[in-house]
């Protein structure tokens, strides 16, 4: 097994990756930026290495810095947790040819499920449903005209190399289409350095449904079950749940099924999400593959008692897959909230803060990954996930109210959060009923800020 592992990630989920790391007696490296030099991450790896200023152009995503830091610290592999360098094929590429390991998928996987077009191509040669729409070149408005006439609106305008909700506009009419389309391409342009764009007819109000998937170079290829992530602000998830309420055996195979067909078209390897968007028709169709662990993987974890981490690392020793299909069994339910350091009553304005006071929420079937601590300071220079609060019970309805209480027992004084906004949208019926879909937050979040917590009990009881 590797002797150390360098995590080339910050905040909760290099925490997560640590300890992982030390349950396998596998020594740990942290990377830090000047902003970062007190972080949790840090202070609980076994060593550890400034790699840049607090941009994170300069620290976090400096390639060079991080594979000296490697090298220097005697790591035999990387772990790049997710975002940052987590599917960038040059990165993997560049730990190679140092002979450092990288902890994920080949370059020439990231690079074929990068690329969002590409990967439709590869989807719909390999007989794996997808949305219609059109991954071809546009010379001329002319032609986009053309083609958005034959898709159908509304529609959307999706960047190749998107991500996030960047690059991304829904097109209702014709008189929308070119100015959408130049506005989408020029932000793809400066958020990822490339400007391919693609058609998407839309579908409506989905539910957002992904399959985890483990893949060993020895051809042997799993799903771990699905996570429904439908409840979403602006294209990021907020609360995730497994299993889906709604997806019955037949559906739940056929679409296992096709998460699995989809990595193996790809000649996939690691840890893996298929993800799919599912219609009120019970119809799904194919529509990203995210090569890296998922901020959302500890739901998994909680259904099938495996730790992907552990399996991920594994894979990358070139060690075939333990588990084989037959052996994943789904009990119970999980929920996961998202805590992000926002102001829901301000637009879910992003902020920042020194905690004088911290609880986190503990007690049968909760676990909380965070990167905060009594006196800690959050950064402003990053994203706004502070932590992950999940939970596992029985049922649902028990797992919703395991996660209403473990939200009551968070207290973050001197950072606001979204905490009690997750608490209250836990009351809604529709929630409780599991009536949502991706458009749940823009329909009801102003519903729900007009609620105290009094009014959000006696909401779900009607």
């Amino acid at each position: 097994m590797f002797k150390k592992i360098l995590i080339a990630n910050r905040g909760e989920i290099a925490v997560r990756i640590i300890r992982t790391c030390m349950e396998m007696n596998i020594e740990t490296v942290a990377i830090y930026s000047a902003a970062d030099k007190e972080c949790l991450h840090v202070k609980l790896a076994g060593d550890s290495v400034c790699v840049g200023p607090y941009k994170a152009a300069d620290s976090y995503l400096n390639m060079d810095a991080i594979i000296s830091a490697a090298l220097v610290k005697g790591c035999d592999a990387i772990h790049p947790g997710y975002g940052f360098l987590s599917e960038n094929s040059e990165f993997a590429r560049k730990c190679s040819e140092y002979g450092i390991t990288f902890i994920g998928p080949t370059p020439e996987a990231m690079e074929a499920l990068g690329n969002k077009a590409a990967a439709r191509r590869i989807m719909k040669e390999a007989g794996v449903p997808t949305v219609p729409g059109y991954d071809g070149p546009i010379e001329s408005d002319k032609k986009l005209e053309k083609i958005a006439h034959k898709i159908g609106y509304p529609l959307l305008v999706k960047a190749s190399s998107g991500g996030g909700g960047r690059g991304m506009r829904r097109v209702n009419d014709p008189s929308e289409l070119v100015s959408l389309y130049k506005e989408a391409k020029a932000e793809a342009m400066a958020c990822f350095g490339d400007d391919e764009m693609y058609l998407e007819k839309l579908i409506e109000n989905p539910k957002h449904i992904e399959f985890q998937i483990l893949a060993d170079e020895f051809g042997n290829v799993i799903h771990l079950g699905e996570r429904d992530c439908s409840v979403q602000r602006k294209n990021q998830k907020l609360i995730e749940e497994s299993p889906c309420m709604f997806i019955k055996d037949d559906l739940r195979k056929a679409m296992g099924k096709a998460a699995v067909l989809a990595a193996k078209a790809a000649g996939y390897t690691s840890a893996g999400t298929v993800e799919f968007v599912l219609d009120d028709k019970g119809r799904f169709y194919f529509i990203e593959m995210n090569t890296r662990i998922q901020v959302e993987h500890g739901v998994t974890e909680m259904v099938t008692g495996i730790d992907l981490i552990k399996e991920q690392i594994r894979i990358a020793f070139r060690e075939p897959l333990r588990i084989r299909q037959r052996d994943i069994k789904i009990s119970g339910h999980a929920i996961e909230c998202r805590i992000n350091a926002e102001n829901p009553a301000e637009g879910f304005r992003p902020g920042s803060g020194k905690l004088s006071f911290l609880n986190v929420p503990g007690g049968v079937g909760v676990r909380v990954d965070t990167l905060l601590y009594n006196g800690y300071e959050t950064s402003p220079f990053y994203d706004s996930l502070m932590a992950k609060i999940i939970v596992h019970a029985p049922t649902r309805l028990e797992a919703i109210r395991r996660m209403r209480r473990a939200l009551l027992e968070l207290v973050t004084d001197g950072l606001t959060t979204n905490g009690d906004f997750d608490y209250l949208l836990l009351h809604h019926p529709d929630f409780i009923k599991g009536k949502y879909n991706v458009g749940f937050i823009e329909k009801h979040a102003e519903e729900i800020l007009t609620w105290d917590m009094a009014a959000a009990r006696l909401k779900a009881d009607e």
